[in-house]
């Protein structure tokens, strides 16, 4: 469809590029040529061994820096990636051309309660106590709707945390990033605000709240967990590739 154009991929909390899974080969499917970036926040991943920034900011910047050409980047975010690429877009205007924020809720459009349901504060206290393996099986649980079970998944998982730990150092410094986070100003890119109605994690109003102060695009899907990327990587993929096309439609 649409050549030479870079898109850079933000996960979120403890996870890395390698998470982003089979949805990385649908996106280029969808725009073939595309360049997809996918850095890691650090203290995760290739960046394990690095300090997590204490603040969004931090992050955005550190993001940067592993990204050689900053210009009319794409960006498609993840629960706290999507803070990330609101912080990116306003700080950084001129070098994001668009944003695709999945599952993301901020400050102080959507209350505590909401941003991390309060139905699972039992799960998530018990997660902190678990061990390191155990905590990859609870994160999987908890994130996804279709593959919550499948135990290939969950050894890959089981693996990169013991090649990339995550130190718990680290975790808090995301923990605490995220909780302060607050958005200021609205983004003035093109931005498609996509929610998974059955977020088990997150409440899917989170987003549609935020898309509907800023007045911007939501899609929904009905039944795909907090990471839609994992669940439904194919429909994420042409999702986005529809709205682009509509978006150079009416421009």
């Amino acid at each position: 469809m649409i050549s030479n154009e870079q898109f850079v991929l933000i996960r979120g909390l403890f996870r890395e590029a390698r998470h982003w899974g089979k949805f990385i080969e649908e996106l280029e499917e969808q725009f073939p040529g595309v360049n997809t970036l996918t850095p890691d926040i650090p203290g995760n991943g290739q960046l394990h061994n690095a300090a997590s920034p204490k603040t969004i900011a931090g992050m955005t910047d550190a993001l940067r820096s592993q990204v050689p050409v900053r210009d009319q980047l794409k960006l498609v975010a993840l629960s706290m990636g999507g803070m990330i690429a609101i912080d990116w877009m306003t700080r950084y205007p001129e070098e994001i051309a668009s944003a695709v924020l999945v599952n993301t809720s901020v400050r102080p459009i959507s209350p505590f309660y909401q941003r991390l349901r309060w139905v699972i504060y039992p799960q998530i206290i018990k997660m902190m106590f678990h061990s390191a393996p155990q905590r990859e099986r609870d994160i999987l649980t908890l994130s996804s709707n279709k593959y919550r079970h499948d135990k290939k998944l969950l050894d890959n998982w089981k693996q990169w945390q013991q090649e990339c730990p995550v130190s718990t150092h680290n975790a808090r410094n995301q923990l605490c990033a995220a909780a302060r986070f607050s958005i200021t100003s609205k983004p003035q890119q093109p931005v498609l605000i996509v929610t998974s109605q059955t977020d088990r994690l997150v409440d899917y109003r989170c987003g549609a709240n935020l898309a509907k102060l800023w007045r911007t695009d939501h899609a929904m899907h009905e039944t795909a967990g907090h990471d839609l990327p994992l669940d439904e990587p194919a429909w994420l993929a042409n999702t986005i590739r529809n709205w682009r096309m509509n978006k150079s439609t009416n421009s």
